[in-house]
């Protein structure tokens, strides 16, 4: 085991990478140092030193100069060795920038000069002018596309050849099987070897597309190093085409297919001494193949719009089951209002007391006959009235024998009025709740209908698909696909009756058949299905810790936080402040940080998310309520921060030697019909430390906080420091519950 790790450590190590790379070039060199074309040397090995950057282009030209000096050929690659040296020479003010156009354009400068130079020394310039520049011009485009697919490559994290790249893999390919081709080993044609594997492995993953691209390249290649080489394979093409419509049948089904296909070729066009040989060669492909083909995997190259192709499933399979989460939540919300309010009486019918009075009354018919006039004026003033006593009564009425029972009706008149009044505006709020929701839903349907960065594995779809449904499960959807930074990331959804209880077993299930080492988000819930994320660990991890004190004669602490991962390379740490302190505090908080985890893990977005958990916070119960919600979101593969505040205390972010105050003057969760929320992006790398805290810390605080974070100390301590601390820096006569949570970023692995 310590050798092992040992190993693990050495191999992840930059100054490793490094040293192998450099002896890689160095071979290369070596290698292609003594290689030629049609009986010509070819500048495989210029070209290369002129797309590598400094110090890999100097090991190709060492590499080429070491092979020659021992083979005493100096004198015939002098023009190989001239301008290769040149190529270096102008790395060396040109770096570090290390662009196509330059390379291709500084190597075929450096050939031409080279190769016109010794002509002229010799004597035969114009002789062999036309033939430099000819071959210049080989070596510089060849020089461009391999600097293209190097820095594509370092963009994309894979070969990408179905955009313009494709054309400089396909040159750099011709010209390495040409360069293999002339290579001397006895019984073998390196050449033919490697193109045999690469022609069956194009059939083989990429149908009958691939293997007649990669057929006839091998076949281009071939010709390029001699004509009598081209000829042994001239059918290759052929096989590849006929191969690729046993697409994705059994390996060893293909190898023989594809062995069994060049014998019969080769018997129809006449068997001879180098028709053996070729057929050696294929073999010895074909055996290649064999070895490699169950470590392959389309995560390293990018073939055509297949992404795009599956793109409306994805978005199907993710807005339905967005949409379901949803209207869970709003279903288990109208249950909790409906539970607060089972014990609320409601009267929904207004009685007129006042006619019930007057109709039992002797005198009525001559107060409102007789004395009409009086009788209306002394009701108007009475039901303008506000407050009702003796002293007060309309003077129209002081011969009404009922006075007691008419301010006691007009009492209670006033007091329906005043409800009804109440009722109305509560209506009108609801009404602006309700179009504030719509807006919500109108967000999140077009959020969740975004086009995603993403590339569709077809393949592994299907075999995690076969491995789940091998062992008894039985899942519905199954969707892998690639991220920007081309890590791996695959969706398993299940029906709910079909769930599994945990995702451990699924992960390690499919670990194991891709041969990649997953991580699981957890398992998320709606209302009819079940979601299993499982990932490839992303570039960055993130070091949390935090501590809490409550508040005084309190047993409970009203905040509440949580970390979490949405499964996509997006960690989430969140801290909620309930209103007041204690049991009901926490309620309110905890509800807010669950809400928000369960709708982020959907796929909401954490606006559309804040927004929704605001209106169901309004509507819950008449019951005034309200939360803070102070929340860092990190993209583990590129490092990126977002702090998301509704109503939060400060957040203090140290960021290369300094410390910055993050403040929002924004309501909390809970209080009007419109969030007030704050979102702002902030740069973050490796080693950068996050405090977050409850608004239990004062701002006297912030000095201390500040001295504690430049020091560099560790985390925990940091963190402990601040809580032990809060009480020393709080003027308040009555104490707040305190949480302190410390965050810190740092490189997980070595790309």
């Amino acid at each position: 085991m310590f050798k092992r790790n040992n190993l693990k450590k050495l191999t992840e190590s930059p100054s490793a990478a490094s040293a192998g790379a450099f002896l890689l070039s160095f071979g290369a060199g070596w290698l292609l140092s003594g290689t030629d074309i049609a009986g010509a040397a070819i500048f495989a090995d210029v070209s290369l030193a002129g797309g590598l950057n400094l110090s890999y282009s100097a090991a190709v030209f060492i590499g080429g100069l070491v092979r020659s000096i021992i083979q005493g050929t100096v004198g015939r690659n002098i023009v190989k060795i001239t301008a290769a040296l040149i190529v270096v020479i102008v790395k060396m003010f040109t770096e570090p920038a290390n662009e196509p156009k330059v390379s291709g354009i500084s190597t075929f400068c450096a050939v031409f000069a080279s190769g016109a130079a010794i002509s002229a020394v010799i004597g035969e310039l114009f002789y062999r002018l036309i033939y430099y520049l000819l071959y210049a011009a080989l070596a510089g485009y060849t020089a461009y596309s391999v600097c293209l697919i190097i820095s594509g490559y370092k963009m994309k994290r894979a070969a990408d050849l179905s955009s313009v790249s494709g054309c400089a893999y396909a040159v750099v390919y011709i010209l390495f099987i040409t360069s293999l081709c002339s290579v001397d080993i006895p019984f073998i044609n390196a050449g033919i070897v490697l193109g045999a594997a690469v022609t069956l492995a194009g059939a083989y993953f990429y149908r009958y597309t691939g293997g007649v691209l990669c057929g006839a390249l091998t076949t281009c290649g071939a010709f390029l190093s001699s004509a009598s080489c081209g000829m042994t394979v001239v059918l290759l093409p052929a096989a590849g085409l006929l191969t690729g419509y046993l697409y994705r049948q059994k390996i060893n089904t293909a190898a023989g297919f594809f062995t069994a296909l060049n014998f019969m070729l080769m018997i129809l066009t006449g068997v001879k001494p180098e028709s053996i040989n070729s057929m050696f060669n294929i073999i010895c492909g074909t055996a290649l193949f064999r070895f490699g083909a169950p470590f392959y995997s389309d995560k390293w190259i990018i073939t055509g719009d297949s992404s795009a192709a599956a793109l409306p499933e994805i978005l199907g399979t993710r807005m339905s089951f967005l949409s379901d989460s949803i209207g869970n939540i709003r279903e288990e919300s109208e249950k909790i209002a409906g539970l607060i309010a089972e014990n609320r009486e409601k009267k929904d019918e207004i009685p007129d007391s006042t006619n019930s009075v007057c109709s039992r009354c002797f005198r009525r018919l001559n107060c409102w006959k007789s004395d009409f006039d009086n009788t209306v004026r002394g009701f108007r003033r009475l039901s303008q009235m506000s407050e009702f006593s003796k002293e007060g009564f309309p003077f129209e009425l002081d011969d009404c024998l009922h006075k007691s029972e008419l301010r006691e009706a007009f009492e209670k008149r006033s007091r329906e009025k005043a409800t009804a009044k109440l009722l109305e505006m509560r209506f009108s709020e609801s009404r602006k709740l309700l179009s504030e929701q719509i807006k919500i839903i109108e967000e999140v349907a077009e959020s969740a209908g975004e086009r995603m960065d993403v590339r569709y594995s077809e393949p592994i779809s299907r075999s995690i698909r076969d491995k789940l449904v091998k062992f008894g499960m039985k899942p519905s959807s199954v969707i892998a696909y690639y991220n920007s930074r081309n890590r791996l990331l695959a969706e398993i959804y299940f029906s709910y009756a079909d769930a599994p209880q945990e995702c451990r077993r699924i992960c390690d299930l499919v670990s194991d058949e891709l041969r990649i080492p997953l991580d699981s988000a957890g398992i998320v819930r709606s209302g009819r299905e079940v979601r299993i994320r499982l990932f490839e660990s992303p570039e960055y991890s993130l070091e949390v810790y935090g501590a809490s004190v409550c508040a005084d004669n309190s047993r409970e602490n009203g905040d509440t936080s949580m970390i979490f991962s949405d499964g996509t390379g997006v960690s989430y740490v969140i801290l909620s402040d309930g209103m007041g302190c204690g049991k009901n505090a926490a309620v309110e908080s905890r509800m807010v940080v669950r809400m928000f985890r369960r709708l982020i893990s959907s796929g909401v977005n954490y606006s559309s998310a804040i927004k929704l958990i605001n209106s169901i916070m309004l509507t819950k119960s008449r019951d005034e309520a309200f939360a803070t919600l102070d929340a860092v979101r990190i993209d583990l593969d590129s490092c990126g921060l977002t702090v998301i505040k509704s109503g939060a205390t400060a957040t203090l972010i140290r960021h290369r030697g300094s410390v910055m105050k993050i403040t929002s003057p924004t309501f909390p969760i809970g209080i009007y019909e419109q969030s007030d929320t704050f979102s702002k992006d902030y740069d973050f790398e490796d080693g950068d430390i996050i405090i977050m805290f409850s608004d239990g810390i004062s701002e006297n605080a912030y000095s201390f906080i500040k001295e504690l974070l430049l020091r560099d100390g560790d985390l925990k301590s940091i963190v402990d420091e601040i809580c032990i601390k809060s009480e020393v820096f709080n003027p308040a006569v009555r104490s707040d519950d305190v949480t302190v949570i410390g965050i810190r970023v740092m490189r997980s692995r070595t790309k």
